[in-house]
């Protein structure tokens, strides 16, 4: 799947000295374009950015309001990304503040791709009783 690869490719860019795990995620817009995010980690880790909300961050603050789908693939540097990666908590919230129940979050089991929609992932968003 090219969301996957495109993921993969951008694990190849994450910044993880401390923990050694790189993650790389690539997300589909509703205009078709890709952005792609790794993770970036900081010494004092609370300010680390992971791969799924830095690739928010880029199409965002390019004008993208609209988005379908993201892949995560991770695992520690120099290893094959194979076991599955899922969102961490912090960006399955951050997601939600800009995606629908229906965007689907892809991220790798083996050989396989497995996917779920944002309402799997996180049943019970806090804000979305706000909206």
């Amino acid at each position: 799947m090219k969301l996957i690869e495109l993921a993969k490719e951008a694990r190849e860019r994450a910044y993880a000295p401390y923990s050694g795990f790189s993650v790389g995620a690539a997300l589909l817009a509703g205009s078709g374009k890709v952005y792609t995010g790794c993770n970036i980690e900081n010494a004092s880790f609370s300010p680390t950015l992971c791969a799924e909300r830095a690739a928010f961050a880029k199409a965002i603050s390019e004008g993208e309001t609209s988005f379908l789908s993201i892949a995560v693939v991770g695992g520690k540097r120099g290893e094959k990304a194979d076991r599955p990666c899922p969102p961490c908590g912090v960006c399955r919230q951050f997601m939600r503040e800009f995606c629908k129940d229906d965007f689907t979050v892809l991220f790798s089991e083996g050989e396989s791709v497995r996917t779920l929609t944002l309402r799997e992932l996180l049943p019970y968003a806090f804000g979305e009783q706000m909206k």
